[in-house]
């Protein structure tokens, strides 16, 4: 990925401390140039408190972040030609916030998930983004816990649907899922 050239979405997906967020973090900071960090997790205990402030810390002082634990695909619109890359980190806490926000209402978070795609499609810069792979594990005991499995997997196949490249981490080892950039197999 170089900053600057032609506009791909990347999607970096990975089961939980696969070691995805880093991977794309390195991603990004190799390519250089401006780029916006799009954060969707929201503060809402002191442990959560505590993992931001360390994610904020690994960060690049240069890198400019946001915060966007709803309105993503607002923020990715507003960044659109600001910056070269533009990493957002995660889809999955973002659909969790969604599933909070509209009361677990599958079609208004899938037609959420549609209108992120369609703010990839339109912006001009690159675009690298994070979220996990809930579908390998087991299945949830709780209805809410396997809603939301369901509606990561729906919102992932979205945006991987959307994604010129999408890469699986697996123990800090990135697999090619798919690849349509040029060169790309």
């Amino acid at each position: 990925m170089k900053a600057n050239s032609n506009k791909s979405i990347t999607l970096v997906l990975g089961g939980v401390r696969s070691g995805k967020s880093n991977f794309a973090q390195n991603l990004v900071n190799d390519a250089g140039g401006r780029i916006a960090f799009i954060a969707t997790a929201e503060a809402l205990d002191a442990e959560m408190e505590q993992r931001i402030a360390r994610h904020r810390e690994d960060r690049p002082a240069s890198w400019v972040t946001l915060e966007a634990p709803l309105a993503l695909e607002d923020s990715i619109l507003q960044c659109s030609g600001l910056f070269d890359i533009i990493l957002v980190d995660c889809l999955t806490l973002w659909t969790s916030n969604l599933m909070a926000d509209e009361g677990g209402d599958v079609d208004r978070i899938f037609a959420r998930a549609d209108r992120l795609c369609e703010a990839l499609r339109q912006v001009s810069s690159q675009l690298v983004l994070v979220s996990n792979e809930v579908g390998s594990g087991i299945v949830p005991e709780s209805s809410a816990g396997r809603l939301y499995r369901d509606l990561l997997g729906g919102v992932n196949q979205r945006v991987a649907a959307v994604a010129d490249r999408v890469l699986l981490l697996v123990a800090g080892c990135p697999l090619t899922v798919k690849n349509t950039t040029a060169g790309g197999s």
